[in-house]
């Protein structure tokens, strides 16, 4: 018996699985995850240590020395690779500029597609980029160092990939196990100083008409998805969708990924295999295929590792020998990782490395188990592979998004059939545009019904209470998922006769279970007056109006998923009144999760800047929602059932080009049956101050305090509103240190009880003016 296992089939022929590879794997990812913290003299010392335990063992021939001699291999070649680049970093010319923070005028090109980040300000987009030349006054340096670039959205989110341009920009260094020579931040649009590559200009050109046909043809969800599904182009991708896609399990749709390669290569063999075309030409026209399709969908490190996994099956193929999948994948995770280090610290390409050995470990097993009990092959297969991955990835997925996905498996169930039919018609859309618009159109459209089943799909399930419910991240979430479901499937697999038990058990929970914990989860409470969403480092605040499934919104929080997340907990359906408290991305950002899907009337901001640019952005948030837009003065009262709204600041007059944006925050006292809350937005000490000596009433009963806790506050304002609890809204993982400890103090002092949402998450307000409290539903996501 050699060390790689053998298993046999169910025509009695042995099968090897063949695990020598994977201790080398290991390795290199091993060495790859320390190195950008380690000095680029301990790792060519590594490097030189690999070698001499190595030639110690050369003479040896066992198959333990063999798999060892790999393993000292992979390290040998990881460390001096590594030792290379980091010597290469240290020495570059940019180096300099950045430890001074300095700023400079550099030549680069975008090594991928940017990406739209959300934050206060203007849009701004992040992309991997390359620095060509460094000009230092009358002089030029050319170089070759990998950069994150910071740009406004300006003249930069439209910018291909190989696209040279010529900017100015502030370095910064790279923060510790950063695998770039350092941080670009560009203040302004760039100036093209040449042409990118023209199978960049041809890849750009057909993405592009994907993306204007699927415009033209499709709804807005469904156009924004098919060129993500089919080329990566997530330009148009609706935010709200893309939640629905995470929470449903199907991510994966989202982006390139090993399905799409797996779905192109097989239909290119489909039609050479049905005439017998010879192995080595079928290999060739499939590589050729693949590559045209890494072209198109732009060499992103998810469709790199599928590519890779591709090629080396196409390898095997042309050989003509059997495929063996794991060392393929233990040969595609060496490459990927040596022409990429930083993927070792991209969860993708975990995700993407555990759900292909599960499925090339686990799936062929049980799907023959299934079918020998009689299930339809197609069945059995899609059941096996979807079971397999996303067993296998979900430790991973809980410990990264601190949910647990129960809807994932019957909703890849569903929506595999769709896949390949979307897949194989938007790219012969993406062909045929190109040559002739109507029929680019056509089969858009018939990509479109597939689409719109997937949307669906994830809508459906997405929107099923509980689909996701919250689960312990990082190390210690993965592990005891890890733990609960390898001790449930040895269970289950050493006894037998408690496999219908637990098919009972399962069915009763759904059945029985599910629906009891529907009527009996106790959120939200009856006589909620206020509830603080947990939102992360943001605000959001529910006032329930009295009507069933109908509050108002006091800002959005900076994330779509999160605001969304607790107004479908609270069954809100219907925001009659919006209230923004100024524009700042942690009280706006997740505006659009807000509005989506629900019944909006008018959305009302207090006085703003006339230079603060990014009213045209939510005003078009807003239009998208079917609502309007007001603007609400000191004095100005509204009522939406149960909730009367007084306005308290600002004053139009402070409403200057220069005045900051927190000190313009809209400041409204909310009564709910007696019981009055103080909203502040984000205000500063000195608007606190000039609003406390204006003669302003602001006692309250609760006070929402301002700007998350910051220390910038005005003792005497927080304690003449006379409150007895005081609500935080604030992030556990901010850098900002909120809540200021000083402040905790003074709100002691003022006799207010301290209620925190990075503590407690959720909080409700709950009563009336005779007799009310704070309720916690315990930290989310």
């Amino acid at each position: 018996m050699r060390s790689d296992d053998r298993t046999a089939s169910p025509d009695g022929r042995w099968q090897w699985l063949d695990l020598r590879l994977v201790p080398a794997a290991g390795a290199v990812w091993a060495v790859s995850l320390t190195a950008p913290f380690l000095a680029p003299w301990l790792l060519a010392a590594g490097a030189v240590a690999a070698l001499c335990a190595a030639a110690c063992l050369r003479r040896r021939r066992t198959v333990a020395a063999t798999v060892l001699l790999a393993v000292l291999a992979a390290v040998a070649v990881t460390c001096g690779t590594s030792a290379v680049r980091g010597a290469a970093r240290e020495a570059s010319p940019l180096r300099g500029p950045a430890d001074a923070h300095r700023a400079v005028e550099v030549d680069l090109r975008l090594d991928g597609d940017p990406h739209l980040l959300t934050g206060s300000g203007r849009p701004r987009i992040v992309a991997d980029a390359t620095v060509t030349a460094l000009h230092e006054e009358e002089h030029v340096r050319r170089l070759d160092a990998a950069v994150l670039l910071f740009a406004p959205e300006e003249g930069w989110r439209r910018l291909l990939p190989g696209q040279p341009v010529r900017a100015r920009v502030v370095a910064a260094p790279p923060r510790s196990g950063d695998d770039v020579v350092a941080v670009l931040s560009a203040r302004g649009p760039p100036s093209v100083v040449g042409r990118p590559d023209a199978w960049q200009r041809i890849a750009g050109g057909l993405r592009d008409g994907l993306a204007e046909a699927a415009a033209r043809r499709l709804d807005e969800r469904p156009a924004g998805l098919l060129p993500g599904l089919v080329v990566g182009d997530t330009r148009g991708m609706d935010p709200v969708l893309v939640e629905d896609f995470r929470r449903a399990g199907l991510s994966h749709l989202t982006a390139v990924s090993g399905a799409n390669v797996a779905i192109v290569i097989a239909a290119v063999l489909w039609p050479l295999r049905r005439r017998a075309v010879d192995r080595r030409v079928q290999a060739a026209v499939a590589a050729l295929a693949l590559v045209c399709f890494v072209v198109l969908a732009r060499p992103e490190p998810s469709v790199l590792r599928a590519a890779a996994m591709g090629a080396v099956t196409l390898l095997a193929l042309a050989s003509g020998r059997a495929r063996v999948a794991v060392p393929a994948l233990a040969t595609a995770v060496c490459v990927l990782l040596h022409l990429d280090p930083g993927l070792a610290w991209d969860p993708g390409f975990a995700l993407s490395v555990i759900a292909t050995a599960a499925i090339v470990l686990l799936a062929p097993t049980w799907s023959r188990r299934l079918r020998e009990r009689g299930w339809p092959p197609l069945v059995a297969d899609a059941l096996a592979v979807s079971a397999a991955a996303g067993l296998a990835t979900a430790p991973l997925v809980a410990a990264l998004s601190a949910t647990v996905s129960l809807v994932s498996l019957p909703a890849n169930l569903l929506a595999a059939p769709a896949v390949a039919p979307a897949t194989v018609l938007g790219l012969l859309a993406t062909i045929a545009g190109s040559v002739s618009t109507p029929a680019g159109d056509l089969l858009v459209w018939c990509a479109g019904w597939p689409t719109r089943w997937l949307v669906l799909v994830a809508e459906r399930a997405a929107r099923l209470p509980d689909a996701a419910p919250g689960w312990p991240a990082g190390p210690l979430g993965a592990a005891l998922l890890a733990l609960l479901l390898t001790t449930a499937g040895w269970v289950l697999w050493r006894f037998r006769r408690l496999r219908p038990l637990a098919v009972a058990a399962l069915t009763g929970l759904v059945l029985i279970g599910w629906p009891v914990r529907q009527a009996v989860r106790g959120w939200p409470l009856p006589d909620t007056v206020v509830v603080a969403c947990d939102v992360g480092q943001g605000d959001a605040l529910v006032l329930p109006t009295g009507t069933a499934g109908e509050a108002v919104l006091v800002d959005a929080g900076p994330d779509v998923a999160a605001v969304d997340r607790c107004l479908e907990a609270l069954g809100i359906e219907r925001l009659p009144l919006v209230l923004l408290s100024h524009l700042d991305a942690d009280h706006v950002g997740g505006l659009i999760g807000a509005l989506d899907g629900r019944v909006v009337g008018t959305v009302a901001t207090g006085a703003l800047s006339p230079a603060d640019d990014r009213l045209p952005t939510v005003d078009a948030l807003i239009r998208r929602a079917g609502a309007e837009r007001i603007r609400l003065l000191p004095g100005d009262r509204r009522e939406a059932g149960a909730v009367v709204l007084e306005v308290l600041a600002p004053e139009p007059e402070r409403a200057t080009a220069g005045a900051e944006a927190n000190d313009l925050s809209l400041v409204v006292r909310a009564t709910v049956r007696g019981v009055r809350v103080l909203l502040t937005g984000d205000l500063g000490a000195e608007a606190e101050a000039r609003l406390r000596t204006s003669g302003v009433d602001l006692r309250a009963d609760v006070l929402k305090v301002p700007h998350h806790g910051s220390a910038d506050a005005d003792p005497g304002f927080l304690t003449v509103t006379g409150a007895r609890a005081a609500l935080i809204s604030v992030g556990g993982d901010n850098t900002y240190g909120h809540p200021a400890h000083t402040l905790l103090e003074t709100l002691a002092r003022a006799g207010m009880r301290v209620h925190r949402t990075d503590q407690q998450g959720d909080l409700a307000v709950v009563g009336s003016a005779d007799e009310w409290g704070v309720a916690a539903r315990g930290p989310g996501p």
